[in-house]
């Protein structure tokens, strides 16, 4: 794939008059003791754009995934378009309507006001978000930045002040090798295509007090890892909150002298109590993030330097808008970004304008394997060229302004929403709820 691949033409939206706004005011006296500002001043502002209309597409890509994807298109009353993702694992349908919910929020906006709009759609929930609001909130937030960048005619790291590195974003694949030979053949093909980072997990569910066996199983899997993919590759386990604090601490310790690029999830992220007992107990470096919604929930796991690593996903924690104020939380506690993304490609991407302009970037996930498959012939059918797909070790950034892609609306359509599938339901042999 040539870097080039992403290269367009810019566009820039005119000065047309403005379209009715569409907001609602809120409406004082109703007992509350509270005084909100009506939204009619806001409303009667000039604006050069205004939000019309907005499609929604629920992609049943695969049968039995319990991720159908969830995309927004935004339309504008000067013909410039806005994409952004809002999968949520085991949620489609939920998503698909809160998307339908928030439209007061945003038809008739200003795209331009990514900011506000953000703020407008958590803070006026006035309960704070959860994964559903948070997952709706990050599609309208993607397809609001698409906009602006088109708008301006520039790419969206560079409205971020990126690209820091020029290559691109370094990423890494996840490794799908289970025996020595399988390692060895997949470190060869890291070394042909100049891939230095994979992601692995460990086996099988484990007990708030495991046995040794069980244990020994999960500390021989890493270190197989470490053999196979060799010194040159940082690798990242994924413990997945399977480990309660107890036996995570244990298998972190354990395997210390590996120098791992981290453990990920070795418990539930809300509990960062316990998360911390983990990290006090070890030198090696924890990861965490993929399930938190909004900056606000980083706070302290930051504030206790809990975490070496937050890992945030854009399509849940918020959007770029979120995305971006974890990453600027992050480095001013020393920490670094590694953000999750096992969805689709209009998130995937979106994610890396975010990884371009963030100075304490590490490295950024794909849930891919280094061959495509089935689901990477998708996503080229569905946008054109190869995304998501790294290019000597590093995700490509794209030319395009806004976020760089065109999407093919009779592609997604060939592939009708079927409904929501649940995610995995897993237990212990004693019939107890096993996490994951």
């Amino acid at each position: 794939m040539n870097r080039r691949q992403f290269m367009g033409g810019a566009v820039v939206a005119g000065t047309a008059p403005a379209a009715a706004s569409g907001v609602r005011a809120a409406r004082p006296g109703l007992g509350c003791g509270c005084s909100p500002v009506a939204a009619s001043a806001l409303a009667a502002a000039p604006r050069r754009i205004r939000i019309t209309g907005a499609k929604t597409f629920g992609v049943t890509w695969e049968e039995d995934s319990d991720r159908p994807y969830v995309f927004i298109k935004l339309e504008t009353d000067q013909g410039v378009v806005g994409w952004g993702e809002a999968t949520l694992e085991g949620k489609a349908g939920a998503v698909l309507q809160t998307l339908d919910d928030l439209k007061e929020f945003y038809i008739g906006q200003d795209p331009m006001r990514a900011e506000h709009t953000w703020q407008s759609m958590y803070i006026h929930a006035f309960y704070r978000a959860g994964p559903i609001l948070g997952s709706a909130i990050a599609g309208i937030d993607q397809a609001l930045w698409d906009i602006r960048g088109k708008v301006l005619g520039q790419p969206v790291y560079r409205l971020l002040g990126g690209p820091v590195d020029p290559r691109g974003v370094r990423g890494y694949y996840h490794a799908r090798a289970n025996t020595p030979e399988e390692l060895a053949a997949l470190r060869e093909s890291a070394e042909e295509l100049g891939i230095t980072a994979f992601k692995s997990g460990i086996p099988g569910y484990y007990e708030w007090i495991e046995t040794n066996a069980r244990i020994n199983d999960a500390v021989g899997r890493i270190q197989m890892l470490r053999e196979g993919l060799g010194d040159s590759i940082d690798i990242g386990v994924d413990f997945h909150a399977k480990t309660s604090p107890t036996v995570a601490s244990i298998i972190c310790k354990e395997v210390e002298p590996l120098h791992l690029m981290f453990v990920e999830e070795p418990c539930p992220p809300e509990n960062y109590k316990a998360m911390a007992r983990i990290a006090s107990r070890t030198t090696t470096p924890i990861a965490t993030g993929e399930r938190l919604v909004a900056h606000y929930s980083t706070q302290q796991l930051l504030e206790d330097g809990t975490v070496d690593i937050l890992q945030c996903d854009i399509n849940h924690v918020g959007g770029i808008t979120a995305l971006w104020k974890v990453g600027a939380m992050a480095e001013a506690s020393g920490c670094y970004m590694a953000p999750h993304a096992c969805e689709g490609p209009i998130g995937g991407i979106a994610t890396l304008h975010v990884d371009a302009a963030m100075p304490n970037f590490l490295v950024q996930e794909i849930c891919s394997g280094v061959e495509p498959t089935f689901k990477e012939r998708l996503w080229e059918d569905w946008l054109g060229f190869p995304a998501m797909r790294m290019v000597d070790g590093y995700f490509p950034l794209p030319d395009k302004p806004g976020l760089g892609f065109d999407v093919d609306e009779a592609a997604l359509g060939r592939h009708p929403f079927q409904g929501t599938i649940p995610m995995s339901r897993v237990w212990h042999d004693d019939g107890s709820v096993a996490a994951w």
